[in-house]
Protein backbone atom coordinates (compact mmCIF):
# COMPACT_ATOMS: atom_id res chain seq x y z
CA UNK A 1 0.00 0.00 0.00
CA UNK A 2 2.83 2.40 0.78
CA UNK A 3 4.31 1.83 -2.68
CA UNK A 4 0.94 2.64 -4.22
CA UNK A 5 0.53 5.78 -2.10
CA UNK A 6 4.05 7.18 -2.58
CA UNK A 7 3.37 8.96 -5.91
CA UNK A 8 0.00 10.19 -4.62
CA UNK A 9 1.62 11.81 -1.59
CA UNK A 10 4.34 13.32 -3.79
CA UNK A 11 1.69 14.77 -6.10
CA UNK A 12 -0.28 16.41 -3.29
CA UNK A 13 1.17 19.47 -1.56
CA UNK A 14 -0.10 18.52 1.90
CA UNK A 15 -1.54 15.66 3.90
CA UNK A 16 -5.05 15.54 5.30
CA UNK A 17 -5.11 17.43 8.64
CA UNK A 18 -5.38 15.32 11.78
CA UNK A 19 -8.44 17.35 12.78
CA UNK A 20 -10.33 16.05 9.74
CA UNK A 21 -9.44 12.46 10.62
CA UNK A 22 -10.52 13.06 14.23
CA UNK A 23 -13.90 14.33 13.01
CA UNK A 24 -14.36 11.66 10.34
CA UNK A 25 -13.82 8.73 12.70
CA UNK A 26 -16.46 9.89 15.18
CA UNK A 27 -19.34 7.41 15.21
CA UNK A 28 -22.02 10.05 14.73
CA UNK A 29 -20.31 11.17 11.49
CA UNK A 30 -20.60 7.79 9.79
CA UNK A 31 -23.91 8.43 8.03
CA UNK A 32 -22.77 11.84 6.82
CA UNK A 33 -19.45 10.41 5.65
CA UNK A 34 -21.02 7.58 3.66
CA UNK A 35 -23.73 9.75 2.12
CA UNK A 36 -21.22 12.33 0.96
CA UNK A 37 -18.85 9.62 -0.26
CA UNK A 38 -21.73 8.18 -2.26
CA UNK A 39 -22.43 11.60 -3.76
CA UNK A 40 -18.75 12.05 -4.60
CA UNK A 41 -18.68 8.80 -6.57
CA UNK A 42 -21.64 9.88 -8.68
CA UNK A 43 -20.19 13.37 -9.22
CA UNK A 44 -16.92 11.82 -10.35
CA UNK A 45 -18.79 9.74 -12.93
CA UNK A 46 -20.84 12.74 -14.07
CA UNK A 47 -17.73 14.90 -14.43
CA UNK A 48 -15.95 12.30 -16.56
CA UNK A 49 -19.07 11.80 -18.65
CA UNK A 50 -19.38 15.54 -19.25
CA UNK A 51 -15.80 15.66 -20.55
CA UNK A 52 -16.43 12.76 -22.94
CA UNK A 53 -19.68 14.27 -24.21
CA UNK A 54 -18.30 17.79 -24.61
CA UNK A 55 -14.98 16.99 -26.21
CA UNK A 56 -14.68 13.44 -27.48
CA UNK A 57 -17.86 11.93 -29.00
CA UNK A 58 -20.56 12.75 -31.52
CA UNK A 59 -24.12 13.71 -30.57
CA UNK A 60 -25.59 10.21 -30.81
CA UNK A 61 -22.86 8.80 -28.59
CA UNK A 62 -23.52 11.61 -26.13
CA UNK A 63 -27.15 10.52 -25.93
CA UNK A 64 -26.04 6.95 -25.22
CA UNK A 65 -23.99 8.22 -22.30
CA UNK A 66 -26.94 10.18 -20.90
CA UNK A 67 -29.08 7.04 -21.08
CA UNK A 68 -26.39 5.12 -19.19
CA UNK A 69 -26.33 7.71 -16.40
CA UNK A 70 -30.09 8.21 -16.16
CA UNK A 71 -30.92 5.50 -13.56
CA UNK A 72 -28.30 6.88 -11.19
CA UNK A 73 -29.43 10.47 -11.59
CA UNK A 74 -33.11 9.59 -11.28
CA UNK A 75 -32.38 7.75 -8.05
CA UNK A 76 -30.45 10.68 -6.59
CA UNK A 77 -32.80 13.47 -7.62
CA UNK A 78 -36.16 11.97 -6.69
CA UNK A 79 -37.63 11.94 -3.20
CA UNK A 80 -39.16 8.44 -3.11
CA UNK A 81 -35.89 6.50 -3.24
CA UNK A 82 -35.92 2.73 -2.81
CA UNK A 83 -32.29 1.75 -2.25
CA UNK A 84 -32.96 -2.00 -2.35
CA UNK A 85 -34.91 -1.77 -5.60
CA UNK A 86 -32.23 0.36 -7.22
CA UNK A 87 -29.49 -2.08 -6.27
CA UNK A 88 -31.58 -5.05 -7.45
CA UNK A 89 -32.49 -3.56 -10.83
CA UNK A 90 -31.87 -5.68 -13.90
CA UNK A 91 -29.84 -3.13 -15.89
CA UNK A 92 -26.45 -2.84 -14.25
CA UNK A 93 -23.64 -0.29 -14.31
CA UNK A 94 -21.46 -1.79 -17.06
CA UNK A 95 -24.18 -2.09 -19.67
CA UNK A 96 -23.33 0.81 -21.92
CA UNK A 97 -25.12 -0.20 -25.10
CA UNK A 98 -23.36 0.29 -28.43
CA UNK A 99 -20.05 1.70 -29.55
CA UNK A 100 -19.12 5.34 -29.02
CA UNK A 101 -18.09 7.33 -32.08
CA UNK A 102 -15.17 9.74 -31.59
CA UNK A 103 -15.82 13.30 -32.64
CA UNK A 104 -13.94 14.42 -35.75
CA UNK A 105 -11.17 16.96 -35.27
CA UNK A 106 -10.11 15.94 -31.76
CA UNK A 107 -7.09 13.63 -32.04
CA UNK A 108 -7.08 12.75 -28.35
CA UNK A 109 -10.68 11.56 -28.44
CA UNK A 110 -10.06 7.79 -28.45
CA UNK A 111 -7.66 8.01 -25.49
CA UNK A 112 -9.98 10.28 -23.52
CA UNK A 113 -12.92 7.97 -24.24
CA UNK A 114 -11.04 4.83 -23.20
CA UNK A 115 -9.75 6.26 -19.92
CA UNK A 116 -12.93 8.09 -18.93
CA UNK A 117 -15.34 5.26 -19.77
CA UNK A 118 -13.32 2.90 -17.56
CA UNK A 119 -13.37 5.54 -14.81
CA UNK A 120 -17.14 6.05 -15.16
CA UNK A 121 -17.79 2.30 -14.89
CA UNK A 122 -15.71 2.12 -11.74
CA UNK A 123 -17.30 5.20 -10.16
CA UNK A 124 -20.81 3.87 -10.83
CA UNK A 125 -19.73 0.58 -9.26
CA UNK A 126 -18.31 2.39 -6.21
CA UNK A 127 -21.56 4.37 -5.92
CA UNK A 128 -23.47 1.10 -5.73
CA UNK A 129 -21.01 -0.39 -3.26
CA UNK A 130 -21.45 2.54 -0.89
CA UNK A 131 -25.23 2.30 -1.25
CA UNK A 132 -25.04 -1.40 -0.33
CA UNK A 133 -23.06 -0.54 2.80
CA UNK A 134 -25.59 2.14 3.70
CA UNK A 135 -28.54 -0.20 3.14
CA UNK A 136 -26.97 -2.86 5.36
CA UNK A 137 -26.48 -0.26 8.10
CA UNK A 138 -29.97 1.26 7.78
CA UNK A 139 -28.56 4.60 6.61
CA UNK A 140 -31.02 6.19 4.15
CA UNK A 141 -29.66 8.08 1.19
CA UNK A 142 -30.30 11.83 1.29
CA UNK A 143 -29.24 14.89 -0.62
CA UNK A 144 -26.70 17.04 1.19
CA UNK A 145 -25.20 20.31 0.10
CA UNK A 146 -21.83 20.02 -1.62
CA UNK A 147 -18.84 21.42 0.21
CA UNK A 148 -16.56 24.17 -1.02
CA UNK A 149 -13.73 21.92 -2.23
CA UNK A 150 -14.61 21.14 -5.87
CA UNK A 151 -16.07 24.61 -6.43
CA UNK A 152 -12.92 26.16 -5.00
CA UNK A 153 -10.82 24.17 -7.44
CA UNK A 154 -13.02 24.82 -10.47
CA UNK A 155 -13.11 28.59 -10.04
CA UNK A 156 -9.40 28.62 -10.95
CA UNK A 157 -9.96 26.89 -14.30
CA UNK A 158 -9.07 29.06 -17.28
CA UNK A 159 -11.88 30.04 -19.64
CA UNK A 160 -10.32 29.51 -23.08
CA UNK A 161 -9.67 26.25 -24.88
CA UNK A 162 -7.69 24.08 -24.80
CA UNK A 163 -6.64 25.55 -21.43
CA UNK A 164 -10.11 24.90 -19.98
CA UNK A 165 -9.94 21.20 -20.75
CA UNK A 166 -6.35 20.91 -19.54
CA UNK A 167 -7.18 22.61 -16.25
CA UNK A 168 -10.29 20.48 -15.72
CA UNK A 169 -8.21 17.35 -16.20
CA UNK A 170 -5.62 18.61 -13.70
CA UNK A 171 -8.39 19.38 -11.21
CA UNK A 172 -9.76 15.88 -11.75
CA UNK A 173 -6.31 14.48 -10.99
CA UNK A 174 -6.15 16.33 -7.67
CA UNK A 175 -9.65 15.29 -6.61
CA UNK A 176 -8.88 11.63 -7.31
CA UNK A 177 -5.48 11.81 -5.62
CA UNK A 178 -6.99 13.43 -2.51
CA UNK A 179 -9.68 10.75 -2.40
CA UNK A 180 -7.00 8.07 -2.53
CA UNK A 181 -5.00 9.74 0.25
CA UNK A 182 -8.08 10.10 2.46
CA UNK A 183 -9.19 6.50 1.99
CA UNK A 184 -5.77 5.38 3.20
CA UNK A 185 -5.69 7.83 6.12
CA UNK A 186 -9.19 6.99 7.29
CA UNK A 187 -9.22 3.22 6.81
CA UNK A 188 -7.34 2.28 10.02
CA UNK A 189 -9.94 4.07 12.15
CA UNK A 190 -13.00 2.34 10.68
CA UNK A 191 -14.65 -0.98 11.42
CA UNK A 192 -13.28 -4.03 9.61
CA UNK A 193 -15.85 -3.99 6.79
CA UNK A 194 -15.34 -0.32 5.95
CA UNK A 195 -11.58 -0.64 6.37
CA UNK A 196 -11.45 -3.42 3.78
CA UNK A 197 -13.71 -1.48 1.46
CA UNK A 198 -11.70 1.75 1.61
CA UNK A 199 -8.42 -0.07 1.09
CA UNK A 200 -9.96 -1.83 -1.91
CA UNK A 201 -10.58 1.57 -3.53
CA UNK A 202 -6.98 2.75 -3.37
CA UNK A 203 -5.74 1.15 -6.58
CA UNK A 204 -8.49 2.51 -8.81
CA UNK A 205 -8.33 6.00 -7.29
CA UNK A 206 -4.56 6.09 -7.76
CA UNK A 207 -4.96 5.09 -11.40
CA UNK A 208 -7.72 7.67 -11.92
CA UNK A 209 -5.46 10.55 -10.92
CA UNK A 210 -2.73 9.26 -13.23
CA UNK A 211 -5.19 8.92 -16.11
CA UNK A 212 -6.38 12.50 -15.67
CA UNK A 213 -2.82 13.77 -15.49
CA UNK A 214 -1.59 11.84 -18.52
CA UNK A 215 -4.53 13.15 -20.57
CA UNK A 216 -3.75 16.73 -19.52
CA UNK A 217 -0.11 16.29 -20.54
CA UNK A 218 -1.00 14.73 -23.90
CA UNK A 219 -3.57 17.38 -24.81
CA UNK A 220 -1.31 20.25 -23.73
CA UNK A 221 1.55 18.90 -25.80
CA UNK A 222 3.97 20.72 -23.52
CA UNK A 223 5.20 20.81 -19.94
CA UNK A 224 2.30 21.38 -17.53
CA UNK A 225 4.31 21.26 -14.31
CA UNK A 226 3.76 24.97 -13.59
CA UNK A 227 -0.01 24.56 -13.90
CA UNK A 228 0.06 21.42 -11.76
CA UNK A 229 2.06 23.29 -9.11
CA UNK A 230 -0.48 26.13 -9.19
CA UNK A 231 -3.39 23.78 -8.53
CA UNK A 232 -1.39 21.95 -5.88
CA UNK A 233 -1.23 25.22 -3.93
CA UNK A 234 -4.93 25.91 -4.44
CA UNK A 235 -5.84 22.38 -3.34
CA UNK A 236 -3.62 22.52 -0.26
CA UNK A 237 -5.15 25.83 0.82
CA UNK A 238 -8.63 24.31 0.60
CA UNK A 239 -7.59 21.21 2.54
CA UNK A 240 -5.73 23.05 5.29
CA UNK A 241 -8.14 25.95 5.79
CA UNK A 242 -10.68 25.61 8.65
CA UNK A 243 -14.03 24.32 7.50
CA UNK A 244 -17.24 24.59 9.52
CA UNK A 245 -18.99 21.97 7.35
CA UNK A 246 -17.87 18.33 7.38
CA UNK A 247 -17.62 16.63 4.00
CA UNK A 248 -15.44 13.95 2.48
CA UNK A 249 -13.23 16.62 0.89
CA UNK A 250 -13.69 19.33 3.51
CA UNK A 251 -10.82 21.23 5.10
CA UNK A 252 -9.52 21.17 8.66
CA UNK A 253 -12.37 20.58 11.09
CA UNK A 254 -13.07 23.25 13.69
Amino acid sequence: MQQLLAPVKEFLACETPDSWIAAAKEEHRLAELLIDHCNCELKAAQTAMFLVRKYAVDKQSGEQLLTWARPYEEFVYRNDRDMAAFLAREVKKNELIGELTPRAGFPHGPELIAKMIRLIKEEFHHFEQVLELMLARNIPYSNIRAGRYAKGMMKNVRTHEPATLIDKLIVGAFIEARSCERFAKLAPWLDDELKRFYISLLRSEARHYQDYLSLAEAIAGEDISARVAYFAEVEAELILAPDDEFRFHSGASL
